[in-house]
């Protein structure tokens, strides 16, 4: 996959993929296992949000899982069995892969939309943790069970990017525990947005997903950007960058369009330019 391209017609091996209206869907497919990942699903999803910077037909993306549950984690035979076998250098390559992916997301200019129902852990719960807005069922349970496994919290970004959407206190508890935050605390605490019905989740997710769509998709990956890059600057810092990145999206298409839209009294169709 290259930059500058269209990804309607993409298939990759290992989930699926779907474009329908400008949003790009991620369907993992491993209903019968709960949608475990394995080394080549982990590359295989890190190479296409890397990719998606350039793909000119997505606009926003939804993840969700096949058969009523979002993921399981790492395989246990295919991936949890075989790191107890390697060393340090090759120990070393699948964690930083694993934390390309994390960062692949959030580089991703297009938002994301986790769409949680069933089982969400391990990498699962760090894959709904990197998306920019998530969606579940009652049913939902995240669980960071790294703990479970002997292994640290501190997994694909978890310990910095957790406790900005839900707090330290609360972080610490899931990421030394390992227990399952419920679909409720979830969205008590700010990790799910909003809770629909089993049968609507699908939909409400699509339809959030088309909404954003819609809108100047510059200023959407320039919102994304400084969210993401103003957890490491100072109130002054990002007053300026702020400054910089609002003076950016002053030279858009879209915002000459929404003036225009707003003299005629029109609704702005944006075209992402």
């Amino acid at each position: 996959m290259s930059a500058d391209q269209t990804l309607a017609e993409y298939r990759p091996q290992h989930f699926r993929w779907q474009v329908v209206g400008a949003v790009g869907r991620i369907t993992l497919d491993r209903p019968e296992r709960k949608n475990p990942l394995t080394f080549d699903s982990y590359a295989e999803l890190r190479d296409l949000f890397r990719a998606l910077p350039g793909a000119r037909d997505v606009r926003a993306v939804v993840i969700q899982g096949a058969g009523g549950n979002f993921c399981s984690g790492g395989d246990v035979h295919e991936i949890i069995g075989p790191l107890t076998r390697m060393r340090m250098p090759e120990l070393l390559r699948f964690t930083r892969m694993t934390g390309d992916l994390v960062k692949a997301m959030r580089a991703c200019p297009q938002p994301i939309i986790a769409a949680v129902d069933g089982v969400c852990a391990g990498a699962g719960a760090a894959i709904a943790m990197a998306a920019d807005l998530r969606l579940a069922t009652p049913e939902a349970k995240v669980a960071f069970l790294f703990t479970r496994v002997g292994l640290a919290g501190c997994d694909m970004g978890a310990c910095a990017i957790l406790p900005r959407i839900i707090g330290q206190g609360r972080a610490s508890e899931l990421l030394l525990t390992g227990r399952a935050m419920t679909a409720a605390e979830g969205e008590r605490w700010g990790f799910f947005n909003a809770l629909h019905a089993a049968g609507e989740l699908q939909d409400a997710a699509h339809e959030a997903a088309l909404r954003l769509a819609s809108g100047p998709a510059f200023a959407h990956a320039m919102t994304k950007t400084m969210l993401h890059q103003e957890w490491n600057m100072g109130v002054d810092h990002a007053i300026e960058a702020e400054a910089q990145a609002q003076a950016l999206c002053m030279q858009t298409a879209d915002f000459e369009r929404a003036y225009r839209a707003f003299v005629a009294k029109q609704r702005p169709v944006f075209e992402g330019d």
